[in-house]
């Protein structure tokens, strides 16, 4: 069952939303190399606390850990650990919380270090997606719109756009209807109406579209070993243009910040 929000629960979510965007920005001012995965996660952690808010992945379906680290091939649900962050590495961050009731999910996408021209491609053309998925989520339009135009951008450069997993409807419940590929036909699917809300969220691989879980059943890698990258921005459908809740700005600020305090850290903003 799909639920659309009034005006007033969009604007409780939009405080959700924005308090993943403070806490990714919180992040990305500690990204360096050295740093272990598990001190992003109990950083986050605190900082959601302390603004009066929980995890909303601690303890889901058995999930243990506070937030979603995901490391060059490990393309979602990726385990925070004694993993430490490498020169060159990237690193998707998915943070979740629940306040007043309402769930708050997005992602980013870090670069530590000096990465090749490669990851950097990857990593901008897949944010580029994100935003021209969302361009398509406004009333009239259909849900095949928002895949079919995040499929094309990325498959035009060679990419492989995931199947296995995808972006989902958000509310009191973190994964509510419908679900949102990253894939699809222009046209299709479900009629979009004012105040659905969503997690729009690509997930592209550098290689081929493949991937599999690891034995501890969350670890979702690529199966050609290649890197992935992972965008994620909570949506409120409107008439003309999208409202997103959530905002990359702050985010894009703390990474301009930490660059000048260590040349060993690197900035995609280009979007």
């Amino acid at each position: 069952m799909i639920f659309y929000k009034t005006d007033e629960q969009v604007e409780l979510m939009q405080i959700s939303a924005l308090l993943v965007s403070e806490t990714l920005s919180e992040i990305a001012k500690i990204l360096r190399p050295g740093l272990q995965t598990i001190e992003i996660d109990k950083l986050a952690n605190q900082f959601i606390l302390d603004h009066g808010a929980v995890p909303s992945f601690y303890n889901y379906s058995g999930f243990p850990h506070h937030i979603i680290t995901s490391v060059n091939d490990v393309v979602v649900h990726g385990f925070p650990g004694t993993e430490t962050l490498k020169d060159g590495d990237i690193i998707s961050v998915d943070v979740g919380v629940i306040k007043n009731e309402y769930h708050g999910d997005h992602a980013y996408t870090f670069v530590i270090g000096e990465a090749s021209q490669d990851i950097l491609d990857l990593v901008r053309t897949t944010k580029e997606s994100l935003f021209i998925g969302i361009n398509e989520a406004v009333a009239g339009k259909r849900l095949g719109d928002i895949g079919y135009a995040i499929q094309n951008h990325n498959e035009k450069q060679g990419y492989g756009v995931v199947r296995d997993f995808v972006g989902h409807g958000l509310g009191k419940s973190m994964h509510e209807d419908p679900q949102v590929p990253n894939y699809g036909k222009r046209g299709s699917g479900l009629m979009l109406k004012e105040n659905l809300v969503m997690a729009i969220e690509p997930m592209i691989n550098m290689g081929k579209k493949d991937v599999y879980i690891e034995k501890d059943g969350w670890t979702v890698r690529t199966k050609d070993g290649k890197p992935s990258v992972h965008f994620e921005h909570d949506v409120c459908v409107k008439k003309g243009k999208a409202l997103i809740l959530s905002d990359y700005a702050p985010i894009e600020a703390a990474e301009k910040a930490n660059i000048n305090l260590n040349t060993s850290y690197q900035n995609i903003s280009a979007v």
